[in-house]
């Protein structure tokens, strides 16, 4: 088994994009006082800025860290050519998310060499062909193999052979376990066991009358490298999408139309760089009080055009009727994605020869080549300079 990472991801990409950046410390998430850190380049990360992280502490902790936007569009293509080398040395390949998979190898030895050799190979050929690094853990479970690339971050390759697991495992905390959480970690350690080794020493009774039969089992079974879990070949993707929170509540229907027009261009980028056409339009609403509306609705023809996204999108805002209500947060989601070559295109009797599609189709271009926002939708200049004045 191979669990490969990529490093820093976004923030490596982004890098690639902007190489005087490189060495410096980078950001990318949101900006203002909600926004929220996505990825941070290692030179970040040694300040204490980590993902999830609020954006405005992030900056206190590095002040003189560049903050990116991101552009999620650029990340699923670059992870779409990532899993397609992977695919290439083997058709057993689980992507977790955009920027990590597990990979079995056991049918590419006689071919490519040892579990090592391919996961060199592998390191070698994503920053040949993509600018970035990656780590890879190899080991004979996901379980081991997913720690170890995590070991041997950044930029690195650690073997736990089948002789070495139990001197790897026992030594970490409890916490390196899957399934152990916050609330379950302090049982544990409340139970003195600090260690996974620990844990494993316990009797399995004793953990499951602690913790429920399944996860005390589970967790007896981890601590000695009992994974038998294998590699499953990934499955279509089902729904893609993204959401903003406002920097402050608002409740001026414009703002949030330009807002969900933004998302609806975003949503239906990230559907053309993977090739997905969506049948149904999902909007979500965050009121002040943390109150959450979701909203979908299926469309006659599936579509990878932004401005028909927008238009259902905004359609189901409107229908809410809501009057002046302050609004924290609003999202668009595209779900129930189909292949966009399986998929039949609506013909419009006298549509012009160049339509809304090919139009978006070169403003990603233009996005790739300059960055994202490179073209946009007029409305959506007055966000920016909105922002500019706030």
């Amino acid at each position: 088994m191979l669990h490969v990472d990529m490093d820093a991801f976004f923030a490596s990409v982004e890098v690639r994009r902007h190489p005087e950046l490189a060495g410096t410390p980078v950001i990318v998430g949101g900006a203002g006082n909600r926004g929220v850190v996505t990825s941070a380049t290692y030179e970040a990360r040694a300040y204490g800025v980590h993902a999830a992280m609020p954006t405005a502490r992030a900056l206190r902790l590095c002040p003189t860290a560049t903050v990116l936007p991101g552009d999620t569009a650029l990340y699923a293509e670059v992870s779409r050519a990532v899993m397609a080398l992977f695919r290439s040395v083997t058709p057993l390949v689980e992507p977790l998310s955009l920027d990590e998979a597990f990979l079995d190898v056991g049918g590419a030895g006689r071919r490519l060499g040892d579990a090592a050799e391919i996961g060199d190979y592998l390191r070698a050929r994503v920053f040949d062909e993509q600018g970035i690094t990656c780590s890879v853990g190899v080991a004979g479970t996901k379980f081991v193999a997913k720690l170890a690339s995590t070991r041997a971050k950044p930029d690195g390759l650690l073997v736990v052979r089948p002789a070495e697991v139990i001197d790897f495992l026992h030594p970490l905390p409890v916490g390196a376990l899957w399934g152990v959480g916050a609330k379950t970690e302090q049982v544990l350690l409340r139970l003195g066991l600090r260690t996974v080794g620990d844990l494993a020493h316990v009797p399995a009774r004793t953990l499951q009358r602690a913790l429920g039969p399944a996860a005390g089992g589970h967790l007896h079974e981890l601590a000695w490298g009992r994974d038998p879990r294998r590699v499953v070949p990934d499955e279509p993707e089902r729904s893609t999408g993204h959401e903003e929170t406002f920097p402050t509540d608002v409740d001026d229907p414009a703002v949030v139309h330009r807002e969900l027009l933004r998302l609806s261009e975003r949503t239906a980028a990230r559907l053309r760089a993977g090739g997905w056409l969506t049948r149904t339009v999902s909007i979500k609403v965050r009121f002040a009080d943390f109150t959450t509306l979701t909203r979908s609705r299926t469309l006659g023809v599936p579509t990878d055009v932004g401005q028909d996204v927008y238009e259902t999108a905004r359609a189901l805002f409107d229908a809410l009727g809501l009057d002046r209500a302050r609004i924290r947060l609003v999202g668009v989601r595209a779900e129930r994605l189909v292949p966009a070559g399986q998929a039949p295109r609506q013909l419009e009797l006298g549509a012009r020869e160049h339509g809304r599609r090919d139009a978006e189709l070169a403003a990603d271009r233009a996005a790739r080549r300059f960055g994202a926002g490179a073209v946009r939708p007029a409305t959506l200049l007055h966000r920016d300079r909105d922002r500019r004045v706030r």
